[in-house]
C-alpha cells in the first residue's frame, strides 16, 4: 500500500463530533471524499456540503443514487460505492468499527487499509477499534475525543409514560410499526425511521419530529449511525434482534451506539428500556453510561485482489486466507452465496467463458438484495438481469427497464406495499446507475429517481397518517405552547382549531369529534375551553335576547331555542316553579349563563302563566279570600296536585263543602265530580301536558312524565306509576285503565241514568260505556270494577255489553274513617273543625234489619 500522510484515527463515543470535524475538514482542502455507513446518513451530509458548497461542488454517490455534476469536488458516498480510483486531498471512513460486522465488514477493512487522501485521510469510529487499528495501520495518529454531554440510565418506564423528545428502539417494521400506533393511540402521534425508507421519506418523518410535530420518534438501530436528532431520552422496546443468521441479544458496544443518540452537543441525555423488556444489567448500565466496551478482537476481511480468469479462479482468491490473525475472512457473504448458485447452472458457466465474462457474472451477483427476500429468488433476478448482459446487444433492454418501473410506479396501497415497492425501485436505480449496463442510463437513472420520489412522498403520507393524529398534536403543541390558538365557527356549527375539525356545536354545547384516546379527548377540551369563550359568550349573550316565540319546551322537558336543545328544567322550589339548567355554556363566563338561566326561567314561568292559568288562581283567590272554609283547603289540594284530586281523598271536605263554598269552587273552574274533583280547563292537552311535565320534574327521580297519546281518553295504566302522575295529566286510575277525567265523569252520568230507569237497583252494562271510554268489554269490567261496582247478571255473549247488569258493591264513596286528628281546643281552628264534623247517625238508621239485610245478599 502506498503511503499517505498524515493519517488520523479520531476514536470515542457517540456525540464527540467525529464526523462533524471530518466533514468541516474535507471542505477545508481542495477537495474529497467522505465514506458513509447508511444512504441516509450520506444524504445528510452531502445536503450540508451543498449548503456550505454549493450544488456544483458536492456529489452524492450511492448504491442507488448518484449525483455527480462534472465540476464536483467534494464526494459524499456510503463505504461501499466510494469510488476507488479516484485520488482526492481528503479521506474520511466514518463508522470504522462496523470492520468487524460479519456481512459488511470486509468493505470497511478494504477502505481502512487501501483508501488515503493524497493530503490528509480520516479514519472516524468507536474506541473498541484502537488496538486493530494500531496494529493494522501502525502509522495512524490516534485522536481520542470525549463525550460533550452525560449519559444516565433511566430506568423502565411504559412506553405511554416515556418523556417528550424521546426515540423508541425496535428491530422489526412489526415492532415499530405497533408501538407508533400505539403512541398515535395515546400521545398524538410518533416518527418513525427505519434503514429501508428512501432518504425522501426517512427526512420526511425526522422533520415531523423535528419541528415538534410529534415528540416521539420510534426507529430500528438506525438512528444509531450518526443521524443528528434532538432525541433526549433512548428507550429499548426490543433488545435482541436477527442479524440476517440468527436472533441474538445487542453486545453493549451495539447498545451503546444507540443510547449515544440521547442528549446532544451540550445537553444531557437519558436511556432505559420499555416497561415489557428486561432491565438491563448492572454492567451493561456501567459500560453505557462511561462508554467502556469490550475492545474488537478481529475485523472481517476478504480478499480484494481478485483473479478474473475463470469461476475456479475468482472461487479460489474470494477463499484466500487471510494475512493476518487480527483478519476474519468473511463466510457466507451474500455476494458469494449468489455465485454459488448461478456457477451450478451450466449456461452461467459458458457466460464466464471469458476473464470479461467472469467479471461481468461477479458484477451481477454483486447486486444488493434490497428487496431482503430468500437467496434463490434474489439469484433469479439476478440471473435475469445477467442473461441480458450477457445477450449480444449486452444491454438490458429499454422495454424491459420501462415495464419494470411502470409496475412499480403506483401510489395507492398501505405502507408495507409501498415499501415492498420501494424496495424493488432500489434494485432498479442501483441497475441504472450502472452505466455500461442499460441503453440509456441517464433516462432510467432519472425514471428511476422519479419513480422512488413518488413513492417516498405516498408512503410518507401512508406513514403520517397512520402513525400521527395532526390534529390532536396540534392542540396539544399549541397548549404546551400557550400561543393563541386560532378558532372558527362555521355557519353550521363546525368548529376549527388551528385549520383541524375539532368538533362542532349544539347550541351551547361543544361536542369533540373524539376518535383517539383520552389525551385527544383533554387537547380537544383544553383547546376548546380556550379558543371558543368568546363564540359561547355570543352564543349565550343572543339566547338572553331571544324572544319568547323562539323559545319552546319539548315534552322531555328540554327548551329549545329554534330546533336546538339550549336548556333543561330541572326540580325548583315547588312543581310551579321548577328550575333551569343551561345544556352547555360551560366555556362562557359565568355571568352570561347567569343572564341566560334568568332568561330562560323567565319564559318558562311564561309559558306556565299561560297554560297553567285556572291552576295558578287558586293560590290567588285564597290569598285574596275569594275562597273559604273547606273550599280553601280543596283549593289547596288542587294546586298541590297540578289541577286534580281523587274525590276519595278529599271526602270529608266535600261532604263538609257549604253551598256558598261549591259556588266558590265553581267559580273557579273547580268541578266536583263522582270520582275524581278537577278542573275541566286543565284537561287540555297543552295544559295537561305541561301539568304533567312539572309533577316529573319535581319529583326529580328520572321517571318520564306521563302523556298520553294524543286523543287518547283512556290508555293501559303503567306497572309502578304513581296516581299523582295520571292526575296531574287529567286522567285517573281505573283498575287496567288510565281514563281521562272528563270520560269518567262521563261514564258516571251513564251509570246514573241506568240506574233512574231500573229504581235504583243496579245498571245495564252498554256499548256506549266502552265508546265513551274507547276501551273493550273486558276493560270496562275492570275499571266497573275499581270504582265498587259488582257483577250481578251475566250477558248471553261475554265478549259484549249487552245483557250485563252491574250494581254497587258498597255504599258509594264510604271510605275508611280517617284517624281522628287532635285539636287543641283553644286553637280557633277548633270550632271549624267541629263544624266540618258530619253530624252522626242516629242508632236506628245504622240499624239494618235483619230481613232487609237477607234480602240484600
Amino acid at each position: 500500500m502506498t503511503a499517505y500522510a498524515p493519517l488520523t484515527a479520531v476514536l470515542g463515543p457517540t456525540n464527540t463530533g467525529k464526523t462533524h470535524l471530518a466533514v468541516e475538514r474535507m471542505m477545508a482542502r481542495s477537495s474529497g471524499m467522505i465514506g458513509l455507513p447508511l444512504r441516509l446518513l450520506a444524504r445528510e451530509i452531502y445536503d450540508r456540503v451543498v449548503k456550505a458548497k454549493g450544488v456544483h461542488a458536492a456529489a452524492l454517490i450511492t448504491g442507488e443514487e448518484k449525483i455527480a455534476p462534472a465540476s464536483a469536488r467534494y464526494f459524499v458516498c456510503t463505504v461501499e460505492s466510494m469510488p476507488l480510483d479516484m485520488r482526492v486531498a481528503f479521506v474520511a471512513i466514518d463508522e470504522v468499527q462496523l470492520a468487524s460486522d460479519p456481512d459488511r465488514g470486509h468493505v470497511f477493512t478494504d477502505r481502512i487499509l487501501h483508501m488515503r487522501g493524497t493530503e490528509e485521510t480520516m479514519l472516524l469510529g468507536a474506541a473498541t477499534v484502537e488496538g486493530l487499528i494500531r496494529r493494522l495501520v501502525p502509522d495512524a495518529d490516534i485522536l481520542q475525543r470525549e463525550r460533550f454531554s452525560t449519559l444516565r440510565y433511566a430506568g423502565p418506564a411504559k412506553i405511554t409514560k416515556l418523556p417528550r423528545r424521546s426515540a423508541i428502539v425496535a428491530f422489526s417494521a412489526e415492532s415499530v410499526y405497533a408501538i407508533a400506533e400505539l403512541l398515535r393511540r395515546q400521545r398524538g402521534g410518533a416518527a418513525v425511521v427505519l434503514g429501508a425508507l428512501s432518504p425522501r421519506t426517512r427526512n420526511a418523518q425526522v422533520a415531523l419530529y423535528q419541528s415538534g410535530e410529534v415528540d416521539y420518534l420510534v426507529a430500528t438501530d438506525a438512528i444509531g449511525m450518526g443521524l443528528n436528532m434532538d432525541v433526549d431520552h433512548v428507550a429499548f422496546a426490543e433488545i435482541t434482534k436477527f442479524d440476517g443468521h440468527r436472533r441474538r441479544m445487542l453486545t453493549p458496544a451495539e447498545l451503546g451506539q444507540i443510547t449515544g443518540r440521547a442528549g446532544r452537543f451540550r445537553d444531557d441525555g437519558t436511556f432505559g428500556e420499555t416497561s415489557d423488556v428486561r432491565p438491563l444489567e448492572g454492567e451493561v448500565v456501567a459500560a453505557l453510561e462511561n462508554h467502556e466496551f469490550a475492545r474488537l478482537e478481529k475485523l472481517s476481511w476478504r480478499n480484494s485482489d481478485l483473479d478474473l480468469r475463470s469461476l475456479d479462479r475468482l472461487f479460489a482468491s474470494l477463499r484466500r486466507p487471510s494475512p493476518d490473525p487480527a483478519l476474519e475472512r468473511v463466510r457466507g457473504a451474500e455476494d458469494e452465496k449468489v455465485l454459488d448458485i448461478l456457477a451450478a447452472d451450466p449456461d452461467v458457466r459458458r457466460y464466464a467463458s471469458t476473464p470479461r465474462g467472469v467479471e461481468m457474472v461477479w458484477d451481477a451477483c454483486r447486486i444488493p438484495d434490497f428487496r431482503k427476500i430468500t437467496i434463490d429468488a434474489h439469484a433469479r433476478l439476478v440471473r435475469q438481469i445477467l442473461d441480458h448482459l450477457m445477450s449480444p446487444n449486452a444491454r438490458i433492454p429499454s422495454d424491459f427497464m420501462a415495464r419494470q418501473l411502470d409496475r412499480l410506479d403506483r401510489v395507492e396501497g398501505d405502507v408495507d406495499i409501498l415499501s415492498q415497492r420501494l424496495a424493488h425501485v432500489r434494485t432498479w436505480a442501483y441497475v441504472s446507475h450502472r452505466t455500461d449496463w442499460t441503453e440509456d442510463a441517464h433516462l432510467w437513472r432519472d425514471r428511476a429517481r422519479e419513480v422512488e420520489d413518488r413513492l417516498s412522498d405516498a408512503l410518507h403520507e401512508r406513514l403520517t397518517q397512520r402513525f400521527v393524529d395532526r390534529r390532536t398534536s396540534a392542540l396539544i403543541r399549541g397548549l404546551r405552547e400557550d400561543k393563541e390558538l386560532l378558532a372558527g365557527v362555521t355557519p353550521d356549527g363546525r368548529v376549527t382549531v388551528e385549520g383541524h375539525d375539532v368538533g362542532h356545536l349544539e347550541g351551547l354545547k361543544f361536542v369533540p369529534d373524539i376518535s383517539g384516546g383520552a389525551l385527544e379527548a383533554r387537547a380537544l377540551r383544553q383547546a376548546a375551553d380556550r379558543a371558543l369563550r368568546p363564540e359561547m359568550n355570543r352564543r349565550l349573550g343572543r339566547l338572553t335576547k331571544a324572544e319568547d316565540d323562539t323559545l319552546t319546551i319539548t315534552a322531555e322537558g328540554r327548551i329549545l331555542d329554534g330546533e336546538t336543545a339550549v336548556a333543561l328544567m330541572v326540580a325548583g322550589d315547588s312543581l310551579l316553579k321548577p328550575g333551569v339548567k343551561l345544556i352547555g355554556g360551560e366555556l362562557g363566563s359565568a355571568e352570561a349563563r347567569e343572564r341566560a338561566v334568568r332568561r330562560i326561567e323567565a319564559f318558562v314561568q311564561g309559558e306556565i302563566a299561560a297554560k297553567l292559568a285556572p291552576l295558578l288562581a287558586l293560590p290567588a283567590a285564597a290569598a285574596g279570600g275569594k275562597v273559604t272554609g273547606m273550599a280553601r283547603g280543596i283549593a289547596h289540594r288542587l294546586e298541590e296536585a297540578g289541577g286534580c284530586v281523587a274525590r276519595a281523598d278529599v271526602l270529608t271536605e266535600v261532604r263538609a263543602l257549604s253551598p256558598v263554598e261549591r259556588r266558590q269552587l265553581r267559580s273557579l273552574g273547580v268541578r266536583i265530580g263522582e270520582h275524581v274533583v278537577f278542573m275541566p280547563a286543565l284537561t287540555k292537552p297543552a295544559a295537561a301536558g305541561l301539568a304533567s311535565l312539572l309533577r316529573a320534574t319535581a319529583r326529580g327521580d328520572g321517571q318520564a312524565p306521563f302523556r298520553p297519546g294524543p286523543g287518547l281518553v283512556s290508555v293501559p295504566a303503567e306497572e309502578g306509576r304513581a296516581a299523582g302522575d295520571y292526575a296531574a295529566a287529567g286522567f285517573h286510575r281505573c283498575g287496567p285503565l288510565a281514563v281521562r277525567v272528563d270520560m269518567l265523569e262521563r261514564l258516571a252520568d251513564l251509570i246514573r241514568e241506568g240506574r233512574a230507569a231500573k229504581d235504583g237497583h243496579g245498571f245495564a252494562m252498554t256499548a256506549d260505556m266502552t265508546s265513551i271510554l274507547g276501551c273493550s268489554v273486558a276493560d270496562l269490567r275492570g275499571v266497573l270494577n275499581a270504582l265498587g261496582y259488582r257483577r250481578i247478571q251475566t250477558g248471553p255473549d261475554p265478549e259484549k255489553a249487552e245483557g250485563e247488569r252491574w250494581a254497587m258493591r258498597v255504599r258509594k264513596h264510604r271510605a275508611p274513617e280517617p284517624e281522628p286528628v287532635k285539636v287543641d281546643p283553644d286553637s280557633p281552628f277548633a270550632a271549624l273543625a267541629a263544624l266540618a264534623r258530619p253530624a252522626p247517625e242516629p242508632a236506628a238508621a245504622r240499624r239494618r234489619p235483619r230481613r232487609a239485610r237477607k234480602a240484600r245478599k
